[in-house]
């Protein structure tokens, strides 16, 4: 199909479902690069949908999906296979002991459903809260605990959800005498609001270790500490949503362990699949148990499926066996250097945070009003693109100038610094041009 027509036919086919296609065909994709239909290469700083975190086309994922699509891909959702109890024993083995209880599930927003609902059941309540700037999924459940987009147009909302202030410390009015941010006083404050809204059903807390849809905002140290003690004060479970921060790319195995607060649910996806549709939630073994002795349900066509589960089992391994955690944590050391040198060279980035392989900068018109720059970042971005360099500005109202950098975690120390030039040459011509 020519390139003309390609165009013709997304235009009268295709549904839009969020933000404007890349303007490129994408033929193909090998390690940290994609290729479009002219040739081109272009550095993937989003691990495609911040998934793929080995890379694209990995020989031993390409090695474990042929063989399974060969012998073992799916099967009735009650049956089992070994893949699936392999990599549940494996997955579990990864985690402090209390998260013994696996299911295999195949995304994101699944997985939340899933805790949200085990949630409601061993608790008895139905209240759910989250960030203020969260994303958790677009079914059901995770919809109504997201509220950085997708709420207005589709009616009320489920009853018991409960937006919690984000911890974002660059923006946040809390503020001490000396002007450092005060996340204990918005904490309380936080929950002074939701004790006088809930109706005495709260059920659990769901939030990401560190927002990403939201703008790379990083809870402070202590923070979940002080949030785990809320819930248990209030008999709610708290419910980790690790699908962009677990398998190492924050430098840690999972984000959680930076605070040494074990969550009763967790959740991942993303990259647990390295860019395949895998998911799991864990829990534990007295959750389980509760759960199942009062019915618990969650028959899906594809969970237990032995294809995700020999996809998730070859991620582990190749994580744990090349020391990709450590890597991370290399590269995220060098990507800060990065970053915080651009920040010293251009006036217009307000703020670097993020940690590991998921950090991101903040672009402002001034420092000091801090207002958004958000056609200053859809310039950066388009010129960044055009220089063989794919970015992923956040493309939510009022984060406009807000990047998220997630490459994968085999990325090369010059594909980073590579990575870092266009970025820093994409920043001047953009300016120029505003």
């Amino acid at each position: 199909m020519a390139e003309a027509g390609f165009w013709t036919a997304v235009e009268r086919h295709l549904v839009r479902y969020g933000g404007a296609f890349t303007p490129r065909i994408i033929e193909r994709a090998k390690g940290s690069y994609v290729y479009d239909s002219e040739g081109n290469a272009i550095l993937d700083f989003t691990s495609g949908q911040m998934s793929a975190v080995l890379g694209h086309a990995h020989p031993e994922i390409v090695a474990a999906v042929t063989e399974a699509v060969t012998t073992l891909d799916h099967l009735y959702s009650g049956m089992l296979s070994r893949p699936v109890v392999e990599f549940a024993e494996r997955l579990a083995g990864t985690l402090p002991p209390s998260l013994s209880k696996v299911c295999l599930l195949t995304t994101g927003a699944e997985s939340n459903e899933f805790a949200i609902k085990m949630a409601k059941l061993y608790t008895g309540g139905h209240e759910i809260i989250s960030f203020d700037r969260s994303w958790h999924g677009m079914t059901s459940a995770a919809a109504n605990a997201t509220y950085s987009a997708g709420r207005r147009g589709y009616g009320p909302a489920a009853p018991g959800n409960l937006a919690l202030p984000t911890p974002y410390a660059y923006r946040s009015p809390f503020r001490r005498a000396d002007g450092s941010y005060d996340w204990e006083t918005e904490l309380d404050f936080g929950f002074q609001l939701i004790d006088r809204q809930s109706s005495g059903n709260l059920a659990a807390v769901i939030v990401e270790p560190i927002l990403s849809s939201g703008g790379i905002i990083e809870p402070p140290p202590g923070y979940f500490a002080a949030l785990k003690r809320r819930c248990e004060e209030r008999g709610m479970l708290l419910i980790l949503d690790e699908a962009q921060t677990g398998l190492g790319r924050t430098g840690t195995m999972y984000a959680f362990q930076r605070d040494g607060v074990v969550p009763d649910i967790l959740t991942l996806s993303k990259t647990l699949g390295a860019g395949l549709p895998v998911a799991a939630v864990v829990t534990s073994e007295e959750i389980e148990e509760v759960c199942h002795s009062r019915g618990f349900l969650f028959y899906t066509t594809h969970v237990s499926d032995p294809l995700a589960a020999r996809v998730g089992l070859t991620v582990l391994k190749v994580v744990e066996r090349d020391g990709l955690v450590e890597r991370a944590a290399t590269l995220g050391a060098r990507l800060r250097e990065h970053l915080l040198e651009l920040q010293r060279r251009h006036e217009v980035i307000g703020d670097v945070r993020g940690r590991g392989l998921l950090q991101g900068i903040e672009l402002v018109t001034d420092r000091e009003t801090k207002r958004p720059a958000e056609k200053l970042g859809q310039a950066v971005t388009a010129e960044c693109l055009r220089r063989g360099l794919h970015m992923n500005i956040v493309q939510l109202p009022g984060m406009g100038g807000i990047f998220r950098i997630a490459p994968p975690l085999t990325l090369s120390d010059e594909e980073l610094d590579r990575g870092m030039e266009i970025l820093d040459a994409a920043l001047t011509a953009a300016a120029k041009e505003g």
